[in-house]
């Protein structure tokens, strides 16, 4: 990692106002001082591959701890291993540490006791994943109705990436990369090619992994949201479907500070959903629907087959 550091007389006044991406790429030699080579390899990764996505765009004044177990909940849900978590969750204490001892921080908002617990229910809840999703579409159209109420500026455009993410079983961040030209209106399926990441100098859409890459089929109800948005965008096949309300790129992180989705999730009595996306609830209703398991194996992104088994109704033949 390369750190540029600013004149030494700008520090207190550029601490205060930096992103979390900024400061830490500012102080990163005093937060990491005194590490063993070894240790830095997974914390740099930690920082540049979950911290700065997450969080690389708050301010590190106004970094609180809701913002820090945002990030971790959602480390948890995108299932990374114990230590994986472990090593990002420790670069950001560092780093805040640092925050705290330049006196930017009054406290470390890292500093998170009982996480591990945390880590040991969201295991226990992947044997069982069809618990973590909604109950039905009227459930989620209260979700998605809530979550536009509560948004500071009713922007009905949250609701609609809240159903559309359901309907298709798919992540926040690929919905927010989503173009008219990845829809296939013949056979209404969905090329899921990119999505959208947080670097240091903002968000940008980058390619999805061969393995993440899938064609996704659009049931009846996502059609139904693509419709309009696919009709405007005719000259325009770059035309991105789903945006936050000034036309750009939206990431997870503000989706969710957007419509104070925590609150909202607490309130209709869907806790799970403080730590997941809504992902487990369009796979659970596309096995109900008939899917079979190799059909939800591809558009899932072949995970392993166990865990595409565990969205299966409970009547079903696990052989299909």
């Amino acid at each position: 990692m390369t750190i540029v550091f600013p004149p030494r007389s700008s520090r207190a006044v550029d601490g205060r106002t930096m992103s979390l991406a900024e400061y830490g790429g500012y102080r990163w030699a005093a937060a990491m001082h005194g590490l063993e080579p070894l240790t830095m390899c997974p914390y740099e990764a930690g920082w540049r591959l979950r911290v700065l996505p997450s969080l690389g765009h708050v301010p590190v004044r106004k970094m609180t701890r809701r913002d820090v177990n945002r990030a971790l909940h959602c480390w948890i849900a995108d299932e990374y291993g114990l230590s994986t978590v472990k090593n990002s969750l420790a670069v950001l204490v560092r780093v805040l540490e640092q925050a705290v001892h330049d006196g930017v921080l009054d406290a470390n908002p890292a500093r998170i006791a009982g996480w591990q617990r945390e880590y040991q229910c969201a295991q226990r809840e992947r044997t069982t994943p069809r618990s973590l999703a909604l109950p039905d579409p009227a459930a989620l159209d209260l979700l998605a109705a809530r979550l536009v109420q509560q948004s500071s500026d009713g922007y009905q455009g949250w609701g609609d990436i809240v159903r559309f993410t359901a309907w298709t079983g798919t992540r926040f961040s690929e919905v927010s990369a989503l173009r008219a030209e990845d829809i296939d209106p013949v056979t209404w399926t969905w090329n899921v090619c990119r999505y959208t990441v947080f670097v240091p100098d903002g968000l940008t859409d980058s390619a999805c992994p061969n393995r993440s890459r899938r064609a996704v089929p659009l049931r009846p109800a996502a059609r139904m949201l693509l419709a309009r948005r696919l009709q405007a965008a005719r000259e325009a096949p770059k035309t991105r479907l789903f945006t936050e309300p000034s036309g750009g790129r939206f990431s997870t992180p503000l989706l969710r500070e957007a419509t104070n989705w925590d609150d909202v999730v607490v309130e209709l009595g869907h806790e799970f959903l403080l730590r997941n996306d809504l992902r487990p609830t369009g796979l659970t209703w596309m096995a109900d629907a008939g899917m079979t398991m190799s059909e939800l194996y591809d558009v899932a992104g072949r995970p392993s087959s166990d865990e595409v088994r565990r969205y299966l109704p409970p009547s079903a033949d696990p052989v299909r």
